[in-house]
């Protein structure tokens, strides 16, 4: 027998399946300056997932940064869309932590049926940014796959 056979025979019995998926994200960065903001809803068509950066280390915008999220999800195009909240500058000092920007933006008042995450970043770093992009592909992907 050869190692061929045996590799083949043993193939079988295995209950693993393993398969690659690559998935192609289109990102736009619209930016979160005031005179721009009104063309943000020319990107809401077809989104599957938002992402919403705050300056961790900035507490005077985060009223104004409450306030733009709200409107914003209260888009009916962006209505099925999973959210991540990337609380940025985490390696700033004195930045407040993710739960302290989920309390400001009151985002356990937010519609049950929006998925969303908060995670705690550092652009400079990278620290959390994979972490947060693989939840909005995981979360997109099973409610799209979900639906076929």
């Amino acid at each position: 027998m050869g190692l061929l056979s045996i590799i083949r025979k043993i193939k079988r019995k295995e209950k693993e399946m393993r398969i690659l998926m690559v998935y192609t994200l289109n990102i736009w960065d619209v930016g979160g300056q005031r005179t721009i903001r009104s063309y943000w809803r020319n990107y809401f068509e077809q989104t599957d997932g938002l992402v919403w950066v705050v300056d961790s280390s900035d507490l005077r915008r985060l009223d104004d940064c409450k306030m733009e999220l709200d409107n914003l999800l209260k888009e009916e195009r962006l209505s099925g869309a999973s959210l991540l909240i990337l609380a940025n500058k985490q390696d700033i000092k004195g930045a407040l932590t993710p739960a302290e920007i989920a309390k400001v933006l009151n985002l356990e008042a937010m519609d049950k049926t929006r998925h969303w995450k908060i995670v705690g970043c550092s652009a400079y770093t990278g620290e959390g940014l994979l972490e947060g992009f693989d939840w909005l592909v995981q979360d997109v992907a099973s409610r799209i796959y979900m639906l076929d």
